[in-house]
């Protein structure tokens, strides 16, 4: 049986703030043209940690019971280590999936956009079939596509949307530099499990690319991330504030392109999430400015 503390680490609460950050730059992009709801945001923000933590729980499920997880260089996984059994870990991937619903469904009561109800289904369908399924799209390398689109475009958009009823263009280059932050996020995290998931069949894109790829692509992802936010100061001169973690952002690509591995990529794990949380709070208020 797990402790609580196990399923803490299970639930990955490092990669909380990449949930995050797409609603508060979301909110932002709502403020700029006076249509910011705080509760809407909360819901919104509630609705995405949620899907997180359910992504999280059917990852660790789904990798567990494949075998992806044997040799892992990465946080404690619930069901390939046997702290928890499968089936209790499906169902808190999908107690998760529940809340998210749940809170969108209030989100979508409110703003009255009924039709965004598909969207939320597509999201969850999209957060359990990453690995999950028979035909896991994550294994085929095509991780950085749903997390671009469902944890970048969706989720800012949608939490502009709900709250201003419209969208803005400097709402889709935030989603666009949310998305790409998110990506690289995921980038990262495969980087590491590159010798794992190869012998595992796992084909994420890093898998595909080859490591020295992947990494270059790992610094583009944040370069053009960095450029998407500070392209917003046309209409927003404050979004230049999003240039403050340009030097980060640049501590953190060094010790990818230097071909560290396993355990040193870590810190660059954490610091991605950091980054993108840092993102979201300094565009989101140049955008509200």
């Amino acid at each position: 049986m797990a402790t609580a503390a196990e399923w803490l680490e299970g639930a990955r609460l490092r990669t909380l703030p990449a949930a995050i950050a797409p609603v508060l730059v979301g909110t932002g992009a709502a403020a700029q043209v006076d249509g910011a709801d705080l509760g809407r945001a909360a819901l919104a923000a509630g609705v995405a940690l949620a899907l997180q933590v359910g992504v999280n729980f059917a990852n660790d499920y789904s990798d567990g019971v494949r075998g992806t997880d044997v040799d892992r260089v990465g946080p404690l996984r619930l069901t390939a280590s046997g702290a928890a059994r499968p089936g209790q870990v499906r169902t808190a991937a999908f107690v998760s999936f529940g809340v998210a619903a749940l809170l969108g469904l209030a989100l979508v009561a409110l703003s009255g956009f009924w039709w965004l109800l598909a969207v939320g289904a597509a999201a969850i369908a999209a957060a359990w079939y990453y690995t999950g399924g028979r035909r896991p799209y994550g294994y085929r390398g095509l991780g950085e596509v749903g997390v671009f689109v469902f944890f970048g475009l969706v989720a800012v958009l949608g939490t502009t949307y709900t709250q201003a009823g419209v969208v803005t263009w400097p709402a889709g280059l935030g989603a666009v530099g949310v998305g790409l932050l998110a990506c690289a996020l995921l980038m990262v995290n495969n980087i590491r499990d590159v010798p794992g998931d190869a012998l595992a069949g796992k084909r994420t894109l890093a898998v595909r690319m080859g490591e020295r790829w992947a990494r270059r692509a790992y610094v583009w992802f944040l370069a053009v991330a960095l450029v998407a936010g500070a392209a917003c100061a046309v209409v927003a001169p404050g979004a230049l504030l999003v240039l403050i973690v340009l030097p980060g952002a640049v501590m953190l690509s060094v010790p990818v392109l230097l071909g560290a591995r396993g355990v040193l990529l870590r810190p660059v794990l954490a610091g991605t999430g950091l980054l993108e949380l840092a993102y979201g709070v300094l565009l989101g208020l140049g955008l509200a400015v």
